[in-house]
């Protein structure tokens, strides 16, 4: 059965410090406002508003080196990571019980396999068979 995915947005990785500080840097950084200082109440993440680009756009903390790593959403996380894992990515881990997949790209570079968060179509994603 055919899947749909689509680039959702980028998380940007923290290490160690304040989730406001840094959520307030890159708000002005970037010049989006912050939507979320706290989103699930656990000072592990902040939400930025770039919804006028159409991407989901994160300040995270994390306990390694600080990065900025891709997400991307789909209707069948499943698929989609065997998908990938076929042009050559390869899985690093599931967390919180699978609720997504953190791949590495054959560049080293990891990014994230997500549930959609709104429904994917042919119109905004892309169809994989």
């Amino acid at each position: 059965m055919a899947h749909r995915s689509r680039l959702a947005g980028f998380i940007i990785d923290c290490e160690g410090g304040s989730l406001g500080q840094a959520a307030g840097f890159w708000s002005q950084a970037l010049g989006l406002p912050v939507t979320d200082p706290d989103e699930g109440g656990q000072d592990k993440y902040a939400c930025l508003d770039g919804s006028a680009l159409g991407l989901h756009i994160e300040v995270q903390k994390v306990a390694h080196p600080s990065r900025v790593h891709l997400d991307v959403e789909t209707d069948d996380i499943e698929a989609e990571a065997r998908r990938l894992v076929a042009l050559g990515a390869k899985e690093i881990s599931r967390p919180h019980d699978g609720r997504w997949i953190v791949l590495e790209a054959p560049t080293g570079h990891r990014f994230c396999v997500v549930r959609a968060r709104k429904r994917l179509t042919r119109a905004n994603a892309n169809v994989h068979p």
